[in-house]
């Protein structure tokens, strides 16, 4: 049986905190002793642009 993994997307347009977000909760689950792989996506890297987060972590990603 496979080790169970969790995927979290977090969306939002720049300036609102989410790459920051994102950062903060990778660094926890890291503490917590999880495997975390971190994906962003900046759109048109500005403030109002589209920003795009994907946190993957589990056991071993």
């Amino acid at each position: 049986m496979t080790e169970a993994v969790t995927n979290i997307y977090m969306v939002g347009v720049g300036g609102q905190g989410t790459l920051l977000a994102s950062e903060i909760l990778s660094e926890v689950l890291m503490l917590q002793g999880f495997d975390v792989k971190k994906a962003e996506v900046h759109g048109m890297a500005q403030r109002g642009g589209s920003v795009v987060s994907h946190v993957r972590y589990g056991k071993k990603v």
